[in-house]
């Protein structure tokens, strides 16, 4: 298995070469030379195996230059019920007849992000240790991405993380998750602006190829091809859960933001998992809506980015439809590095031409927005009528998916984070404040505890400086 960038490099990578990377040198974002074919005798063979078993299998199409006894000891650590608080690590839970959520939020984090970035950390080790190198990790969050990064790369050999994260724009949940960490491999950096600010640092710095290659600067973000295909495999296990038989369709509605968690919904795709429609939810930040309602991708600046009651998904550069757009493109790379390079970059927007925009239905892709009323509403009810509680990035998915159920198709939501990361907003939706979660130590009083991060503006040349000044820690 190779891949290849989606603006034009044409140098075929193996898994272990990209790794570590995070953008190609072009500036583009890697993607397999092909994706691998699951028929229907695989599914078959897949649909009894436990999450870590799976997640080898699937895996194991895209890494090959990793021995299979070690990929396989790398995804047993990684997905089990000591990490995650449950067998089945990604368990449904049913709503109504053909909707349920898919829980992805039981790691250490609170967020689904852990499934992915948990396994990122032990290859990371594993690579680096294999090589004898060491690695500084540049990273940008909304909320989410940094402190699952952080949780899974604390106290692992050779590395080293800088997370960016757009200052007093986070929950104080999720502010004191990543703040209070102590630990000297640990750096956390409070931009000066929106979370686009803190993407468009890590990008730049990432197009430095003299800068990234001299202070081994790599990436967490859903950039890196690795994170993304991490992702896939709860797609496979949630599909198992849903269905009884490989003749069923089942829809996934995934809270969107980076565009992600739904990309690797479109890999799944791709390889041949029966999905029915992939259904982008959006905030009141709804480029991707406007995208597959138009056609029009239009991306904002910060002061056109709103601040919202789900901040995960305040973001308007989705850095990841880009992979999407590739494959919409027929995997054209001179018209994918004209829309991207040229078009988003110097103008900020693009608009597909008609012959382009009919084919988005090929793929499954559909689209819907929700605002902070409805976020309210969507989690009174289902506490009202279900007695769960769901946090508000996950609202936002359960609105836009009713929109979209299918007689006879079961709807899957992408569950986003557990409600305790967004205390005040469930508080006022319901009434009640919502229980942290038992199976993670450390949880009470988390706010309390001491902050260690710096303020920097939204200016790469400082972050760079900031990462020369302690990358030798």
């Amino acid at each position: 298995m190779k891949y290849i960038s989606t603006r034009g490099d044409q140098t075929q990578r193996s898994f272990s070469e990209i790794l570590l990377e995070g953008l190609a040198p072009d500036g583009g974002l890697y993607l397999p030379v092909s994706y691998p074919k699951v028929d229907a005798a695989t599914l078959a063979k897949w649909r009894g195996l436990s999450y870590a078993e799976l997640a080898f299998e699937i895996l194991s199409l895209y890494i090959d230059d990793i021995p299979a006894a070690d990929l396989k000891d790398i995804t047993a650590r990684t997905y089990n019920k000591s990490v995650y608080g449950f067998d089945e690590i990604t368990p449904l839970k049913p709503l109504e007849p053909g909707l349920a959520l898919e829980a992805l939020s039981n790691g250490p984090t609170l967020a689904f992000k852990d499934m992915a970035m948990q396994l990122l950390g032990n290859l990371f080790e594993y690579e680096l240790g294999r090589r004898g190198e060491q690695l500084n990790i540049l990273g940008a969050t909304s909320g989410d991405t940094g402190s699952a990064a952080e949780y899974a790369m604390r106290g692992k050999k050779g590395v080293r993380v800088f997370m960016l994260s757009p200052h007093g724009r986070m929950s104080p949940f999720q502010q004191a998750q990543m703040f209070s960490l102590q630990d000297p491999n640990i750096h956390n950096i409070a931009v000066e602006g929106v979370f686009d600010d803190c993407q468009d640092i890590v990008k730049a710095v990432s197009n430095d190829l003299d800068f990234k290659r001299k202070y081994k600067i790599g990436t967490v973000n859903s950039i890196n091809w690795a994170r993304l295909l991490a992702q896939v495999v709860y797609y496979f296990a949630g599909y198992f859960y849903a269905t009884q038989s490989n003749a069923e369709k089942v829809s996934f509605t995934v809270p969107s933001g980076n565009f992600g968690n739904v990309c690797a919904g479109h890999v799944a795709r791709m390889m041949g998992l029966p999905v029915d429609q992939l259904v982008v939810a959006t905030n009141e930040n709804n480029v991707l809506d406007e995208f597959f309602r138009t056609g029009t991708y239009r991306v904002r600046g910060s002061a056109e980015t709103y601040e919202t009651s789900s901040p995960s998904m305040d973001i308007s550069k989705a850095s990841n439809f880009e992979r999407f757009m590739f494959d919409l493109l027929g995997r054209d790379a001179a018209r994918t590095k004209f829309l991207f390079k040229d078009e988003v970059e110097q103008r900020g927007v693009f608009q597909v031409s008609p012959e382009e925009f009919a084919r988005i239905a090929q793929y499954g892709f559909v689209s819907g927005s929700s605002k902070h009323s409805d976020r309210l509403v969507t989690i009174k009810d289902t506490f009202d009528r279900f007695g769960l509680m769901i946090d508000t990035h996950t609202a936002d998915g359960l609105k836009v998916a009713r929109e979209h159920v299918k007689p006879g198709v079961t709807m899957l939501v992408l569950e986003t984070a557990l409600p305790a990361k967004f205390a005040e907003t469930i508080q006022e939706a319901t009434g009640r404040l919502p229980e942290r979660p038992h199976w993670i130590a450390g949880l009470d009083g988390l706010e309390d505890l001491p902050k260690r991060f710096t303020v920097l503006p939204a200016d790469t040349e400082m972050v760079k400086s900031y990462v020369v000044r302690h990358c030798q820690d």
